[in-house]
């Protein structure tokens, strides 16, 4: 367990450094990898909190490296968290943790620690006293989710501190939702319909155990993301053969659900070859097929061979504000700054893009944001610069998606306890 907790004070360090704990788990050692994952996640989810008490019980830092594990050791002994191990002992090895990073300081993480598990009431009264504290959150984030959701903020806040549900896309090429449910059931992983095509597991488990899915027969995605496919493909049919833009493909799960409902000619794009690998991936074992290529969205003279497209998919780059439960580093990783300059660069890319549709095609416009500035104030700006176009009402555009249990993924499921991820969808018309 002290190697654990090494290798997520590493984790934690980086992040606070302003590394993505993919990156950083990526580079984990394998064996212990799922281990450093799981504590990494929940510290994330109370790194206000720990941070907080560590600057009250120890107001002068410490060196980074025992900082980072003093940190972690205190979002996991944080009370009402789900602490994964008894105090004693996370205390003990913690010290243990500590000997091996930096001997000397082994006694005061000791003393830290042990005064944290008798004066927990004190301690927590204090930490209420800053936003970060109070809510897990910097308080930008806060302050732009009051702005944008006054009903809602503070469901949504703590809606990113829980546990993300396993949710599965059944291919309907290879397969029916109900018969691989039969199949779910036969293997000991019960679950239930969710949408058109998904499937919410009971309980998560690693995909080596998903009946089919090294033949091709279902992929992990979240419902909410579900939507992207249906939604560029619904009215009008398209002709087999249609040419159909993903602007934005890897890592691929919304190039694959286009690919398992109609049959397109398809370019994946994407500005980084080395995650366009990945769609290409997701393809192979899929049994599916499409061109993929790397190059810029926002500057099609670099790859566009002239031909105009049918339909264009564009889930463009965001802040990611709707999958923090996914990925609880996003908030401590983004700073303010980072809405304007990505809603620019959303902005770009539909300008970039919607000249590449036919007269009478269609551009889904999607993000796993709940900012506004990446969802509805985007397509507004849009459509008072672009006099042919025509945003399609709802259905069709569904707007925003709060990861709530009103959230309108639940109800497609006549689910209401089910909560999808944050995303906004708008279905745009080229006159």
């Amino acid at each position: 367990m002290a190697r654990l907790l090494g290798h997520t004070a590493d984790a934690i360090q980086a992040v606070r450094a302003g590394r993505s704990l993919t990156e950083v788990l990526a580079h984990c050692p394998s064996e212990v990898r799922p281990g450093v994952q799981a504590l990494s996640f929940h510290v994330l989810r109370h790194l206000g909190q720990a941070q907080a008490a560590r600057e009250w019980l120890a107001p002068k830092p410490p060196p980074k490296a025992i900082d980072s594990l003093l940190v972690s050791a205190l979002a996991l002994l944080w009370p009402g968290g789900e602490a994964p191990y008894p105090d004693h002992t996370l205390v003990d090895h913690a010290v243990t943790a500590a000997r091996q990073r930096l001997p000397a300081s082994a006694a005061f993480v000791n003393a830290v620690l042990r005064r944290f598990v008798r004066e927990q009431s004190a301690v927590l009264e204090v930490t209420q006293r800053t936003v970060a504290g109070r809510t897990n959150h910097p308080q930008w984030w806060v302050d732009r989710l009051q702005a944008d959701w006054p009903e809602h903020w503070q469901a949504l806040l703590a809606a990113n501190d829980r546990r993300p549900p396993m949710t599965l896309r059944v291919n309907t090429r290879r397969g029916s939702v109900a018969t691989y449910l039969a199949r779910l059931n036969e293997a000991g992983l019960p679950g239930r319909a969710v949408g058109a095509h998904g499937v919410l597991l009971d309980a998560p488990c690693p995909v080596s155990r998903l009946p089919g899915f090294a033949d091709g027969d279902v992929s992990v995605q979240d419902a909410a993301a579900q939507r992207a496919a249906p939604l560029l493909l619904a009215g009008t049919p398209l002709a087999p053969g249609a040419r159909v833009l993903d602007a934005c493909a890897a890592p691929g799960g919304k190039t694959a659900h286009l690919l398992e409902l109609a049959d397109l000619d398809l370019l994946a794009l994407d500005h980084d070859a080395a995650r366009l690998m990945r769609v290409d991936e997701t393809l192979q074992r899929l049994h599916l097929k499409a061109r993929s290529k790397a190059g810029d969205a926002s500057r099609p003279d670099t790859w566009w061979d002239g031909q105009p497209f049918d339909a264009i998919l564009l889930d463009a780059p965001c802040t990611a504000s709707g999958i923090v439960r996914r990925h609880p580093d996003i908030r401590w990783l983004r700073r303010s700054s980072d809405v304007p300059a990505l809603a620019a660069l959303q902005a770009k890319m539909l300008d970039a893009l919607w000249p590449l549709l036919k007269p009478g095609g269609r551009l889904l416009y999607c993000t796993c944001s709940v900012f506004k500035a990446e969802g509805q104030a985007q397509i507004d700006a849009f459509l008072q610069r672009q006099a042919g176009a025509r945003l399609l009402p709802a259905p069709a555009s569904p707007g925003h998606l709060l990861p709530l249990p009103d959230n309108e993924t639940a109800a497609a499921g006549s689910d209401l306890t089910f909560t999808g991820d944050g995303f906004f969808y708008a279905l745009l018309h080229r006159n």
